[in-house]
């Protein structure tokens, strides 16, 4: 961890993101942006959205018309499937910000897929998720694991995962952009 608090504000919500600062020792989140879905007294769920697996999520499930890279969401029950998308007409989808949706009828995601309106740029899927007990996100942020940030949605389909964590952190501006450029491993430098 840093010497320096990397934030001051800790109030956060749904459609917020959440980026491991430069030395998180915890692999699940290394360099990880995590995108929270829902954040209640009860605790917070969310998605990393840069860790893709090697597996599709045809490989992954018996569904062979969703042929699209398989995000790890995150270490708690990985066994389970979740996704983002763009699509408002996606019943029971739950509205975050700049025209996202978390979930919904898996039906119709489905169906967007044979039509042939489903792709990289507009879903994506996760196993697993990243959640939190009640207070455990706030006390994680005030100990400066995480950098909270505000930024537009917009970019998180059309950036590189690789590319994502340093992109959002430059995107903030100020000290965030200096931590963009530091090392995995000071070491080599």
């Amino acid at each position: 961890m840093l010497d320096e608090p990397l934030n001051q504000e800790s109030e956060f919500e749904s459609g917020h993101l959440l980026v491991s600062e430069p030395f998180m020792a915890d692999e699940n989140f290394e360099r990880a942006v995590v995108l929270l879905c829902e954040h209640s007294p009860k605790g917070t769920f969310g998605l990393i959205l840069n860790k893709p697996t090697p597996l599709t999520v045809s490989e992954a499930t018996d569904i062979e018309l969703l042929d699209y890279t398989l995000y790890m969401g995150g270490p708690v029950e990985p066994n389970t499937l979740h996704y983002l998308h763009r699509f408002s007409d996606v019943a029971g989808a739950v509205a975050l910000k700049n025209g996202l949706f978390w979930g919904g009828d898996f039906e119709q995601i489905c169906s967007k897929a044979v039509i042939g309106t489903l792709n990289d740029d507009n879903c994506r899927f996760f196993m697993g998720y990243s959640g939190w007990e009640q207070l455990q996100l706030e006390t994680e942020i005030k100990e400066n694991h995480w950098i909270v940030s505000r930024i537009s949605l917009q970019q998180i389909f059309q950036t590189n995962p690789d590319k994502l964590w340093a992109r959002v952190l430059q995107t903030m501006g100020g000290k965030y952009k200096m931590l963009s450029h530091f090392p995995t491993d000071p070491r080599v430098n």
